[in-house]
């Protein structure tokens, strides 16, 4: 069985980190949140929606149990992943493994870039995003994947990162099957 890490942190877009666990686990990918800080984290809409991470990122969380980390965007939730040391050792340690490294809206920019991993690489962002940085090849497409790196422009493109996460995990007919449960 297939398994994702989606890393929360406050702050973070709902849509973002909610698709994305919602699609993988429909689709039998065993999916694991993980907060930067408490277990309990506030979103950055309405208010703060609250939301109960599985567990807390420690360090004894290693890259060798996931097959996949997700970043949602959002503000400040990615400024957030981004200084978590323990969220970029993980990250880094993934990406140096091979494993796929998800990021949407403004944690490709925010959070990747930083660790190097958008050098020489294809991605997208949140509009206005792109200037943050001087790494990669910025793409206005909704959904972009170079090799181990797939980013995503914003919440309304939630399904489509998340079918392509899935893709990348299981294969294109279990994604299919998924977009089309959703009506995507």
């Amino acid at each position: 069985m297939k398994k994702a890490l989606v890393l929360l942190a406050d702050g973070f877009e709902d849509v973002e980190a909610v698709t994305p666990i919602d699609y993988l686990k429909r689709a039998g990918i065993e999916v694991t949140t993980a907060s930067i800080s408490n277990n309990l984290i506030v979103t950055s809409r309405w208010g703060g929606i609250k939301i109960t991470a599985d567990t807390a990122l420690t360090k004894q969380i290693t890259e060798s149990g996931w097959d996949a980390v997700i970043l949602p965007g959002g503000m400040p939730g990615a400024v957030n992943l981004a200084e978590s040391s323990e969220a970029s050792a993980l990250i880094k340690k993934m990406s140096t493994n091979g494993k796929l490294i998800c990021a949407i809206c403004a944690s490709p920019v925010i959070v990747l870039a930083p660790l190097g991993l958008l050098k020489n690489k294809k991605f997208t962002c949140y509009p206005g995003m792109e200037e943050k940085t001087s790494d990669g090849i910025r793409l206005e497409d909704r959904v972009v994947i170079d090799g181990s790196i797939i980013t995503s422009r914003a919440a309304g493109t939630a399904g489509e990162f998340a079918v392509a996460i899935i893709e990348k995990l299981l294969d294109k007919a279990a994604a299919e099957k998924i977009a089309k449960s959703v009506l995507l």
